[in-house]
């Protein structure tokens, strides 16, 4: 029997910074620059209290990281050949045009807090930084696409191939950038750590 995979939804996960000592250094500094955000952003938490419960995210307030801070646009810089690379990946015809940071905002997350399953509609690739990530802390957890569309479909078996599972969870580390395409739904389950789950998320737009 001939097997083909076809339509495969791909994910990138990548060491923003190869060298360990020097990971931990630039998230230790960002931790802290974090928190000073999360303090001075009244807008952003005055926002959270109604949309994130529990939690905090520049998301309506600073969603332009790059702009207002300088390590973080140190960090946009490197995330750019990223998903440029990624876009490649895909082979997406880009026709002339090209991908470009639209959005970049913070996220904070404390023990419970949840983020519920969702896109990132109107944006082409779709990522997230990871700044610290305490041992158990919440994984990103994505849906197949197809889901909606399973008719008298088995459930498949719990030791299943990656390629044949419902949802795939991934846990992600400190330092690690992962992207995906914007239409990929996903979510962050309840953060069952007592200590933050910390990261900033981004959009590229086709433009």
């Amino acid at each position: 029997m001939a097997l083909q995979t076809l339509f495969p939804s791909l994910v990138s996960t990548t060491w923003l910074e190869k060298n360990a000592r020097a990971r931990h250094r630039r998230n230790a500094e960002l931790v802290q620059e974090c928190y000073q955000i999360e303090t001075s952003d009244l807008a952003g938490q005055k926002w959270s209290q109604k949309n994130y419960m529990g939690g905090f995210t520049s998301y309506a307030s600073i969603s332009h990281l790059d702009q207002f801070s300088s390590s973080f646009l140190e960090i946009k810089n490197r995330i750019d050949p990223l998903a440029k690379q990624f876009a490649k990946d895909l082979e997406m015809d880009l026709k002339g045009r090209k991908l470009v940071m639209t959005s970049f905002w913070l996220n904070i997350m404390p023990k419970g807090v949840v983020h519920t399953m969702h896109i990132h509609p109107l944006s082409t690739l779709s990522g997230t930084y990871y700044i610290q990530t305490p041992k158990n802390s919440s994984a990103l957890k994505f849906e197949d696409p197809r889901l909606v569309n399973f008719m008298a479909s088995p459930p498949r078996k719990a030791k299943a191939r990656a390629e044949n599972q419902r949802f795939i969870s991934l846990t992600p580390e400190a330092g690690q950038v992962i992207l995906f395409e914007s239409w990929m739904r996903h979510e962050v389950p309840p953060n069952p750590s007592s200590q933050d789950r910390i990261s900033a998320s981004f959009n590229y737009d086709w433009v």
